[in-house]
């Protein structure tokens, strides 16, 4: 069996990212692709939140190694004021030390074919070109999305320092991997003479955990006697901002189209609870959103299977990004309301998905409409549509059979350059 050595922050038990899932679920089915992973991650003390829930999860026959690592904001700081020099690329550079020698250790151990790092953070790449450059071993980044982009990050010195690692990358990795086709574009067109070494994996939902007893028996109503719409996951008050759609609710509720006691807009850790309460008061729709606190994964899907409908909230600044809860969202079986516009990446795959209602999140007037149709589909009972091929090709196993193809290509593209150099 081939070897991969994993980098990534992102893993258990640390708790409140959807990145987690990437990580996690490839270093579960890439075993069943004749790869066996190993992880190389961060201590926990680094973690804002933690929770020990996808501990379970981990196989039990991949080796797990946490370096050294600090936040910088929570360990390094002087009345919450710290250089921004230590913060650069990223909170958690002082990951990057640790992380060296508990790689070089690992890779002495397990004799790894491939190393491969994910984004986002960027510290986790740098653990990664060094580990390639000094050990010989081909590397495979996985931004996911797009690192130094239009507006972000917004510090210029922190935009700089993010271009370098991007262009770190470019020159050492032998594949750069995006979760969607827009991001691709996007680097494509940066690094021309590097185009073919790019390639998509999206995300994708983990069966086994929609099968588990918890979720998959979770068809209870959530409101009883009202229409329950759930947006599952953080807000972003600059591309997730749901002020437009509050607006569309209010003008449908004073034209008595909606009647408050029918409905439900649920925001489930949105880790903007205050930026949402003052948007509810605003529009005066206290009587109708409810704002959640974090829950576990398990109870997460399982509120996705029990509500009437699921929100998707993306801006039109984020054309080349999808969130990852939409392939979940689509497993699901729930019918979704997409208020990402009608063209982008996250369009495109709710599309597919069979997801007709589609409105601009920055326009109160699209949005009024698409839900007011929404709302009538789910009231006559019209079902999701998405097929059950489209479903099964979202599964996180069929992006690690993916990514298991991608490494047999590296790996024999390596040997073979090997074997010339000879």
């Amino acid at each position: 069996m081939n070897h991969v050595l994993m980098v990534a922050y992102h893993y258990p038990p640390l708790s409140g990212s959807s990145g987690i899932q990437r990580t996690l679920r490839f270093s579960q089915d890439l075993l069943s692709f004749n790869w066996q992973p190993s992880v190389l991650s961060a201590h926990p003390r680094a973690f804002e939140k933690t929770h020990n829930e996808l501990l379970q999860d981990i196989p039990e026959g991949v080796d797990v190694q946490r370096a050294f690592a600090l936040d910088a904001r929570r360990h390094l700081s002087l009345f919450n004021r710290y250089p921004g020099w230590i913060a650069r690329p990223d909170r958690w550079i002082s990951w990057l030390f640790g992380a060296l020698a508990t790689g070089f250790r690992m890779i002495r151990r397990h004799r790894p074919d491939v190393i491969w790092s994910t984004y986002p953070i960027a510290t986790a790449h740098l653990i990664g070109y060094w580990l390639s450059r000094l050990s010989g071993i081909p590397w495979v980044a996985d931004f996911r999305d797009p690192m130094a982009h239009a507006g972000y990050p917004p510090d210029k010195a922190t935009w700089d320092s993010y271009l370098r690692v991007e262009q770190k990358v470019f020159a050492q990795a032998s594949r750069m991997v995006f979760t969607t086709p827009g991001a691709a574009r996007l680097y494509r067109a940066r690094y021309p003479s590097k185009s073919d070494r790019i390639r998509v994996i999206e995300n994708g939902y983990n069966e086994a955990s929609f099968g588990l007893p918890e979720v998959a028996s979770r068809q209870a109503t959530l409101n009883p006697g009202k229409l329950t719409l759930l947006h599952s996951g953080i807000v972003y008050p600059e591309w997730r901002n749901p002020n437009q759609l509050f607006a569309a609710l209010r003008r449908l509720m004073d034209a008595g189209l909606v009647v408050p006691d029918s409905l439900c807009l649920r925001f489930r850790a949105s880790e903007q609870a205050d930026f949402l309460a003052t948007l509810v008061l605003a529009h005066g729709l206290k009587e109708v959103v409810q704002i959640m606190p974090t829950v576990g994964y398990q109870t997460a899907l399982a509120e996705m299977c029990a509500a009437d409908g699921l929100l998707v909230l993306q801006s039109v600044d984020c054309n080349d990004q999808i969130p990852a809860k939409v392939y979940e969202y689509v497993r699901a079986s729930k019918p979704i309301l997409g208020l990402c516009g009608t063209v982008g990446d996250t369009a495109a795959v709710l599309r597919q998905a069979g997801c007709k209602h589609l409105a601009a999140l920055e326009s109160s007037e699209s949005i009024g409409g698409a839900l007011f149709n929404f709302l009538a589909d789910i009231r006559n009972g019209i079902p999701s549509a998405s097929t059950r091929e489209f479903v099964e090709s979202a599964s996180r196993r069929s992006k690690a059979g993916e990514l298991a193809e991608l490494l047999n290509g590296v790996l024999t593209e390596h040997l073979l350059h090997n074997s010339t150099a000879k």
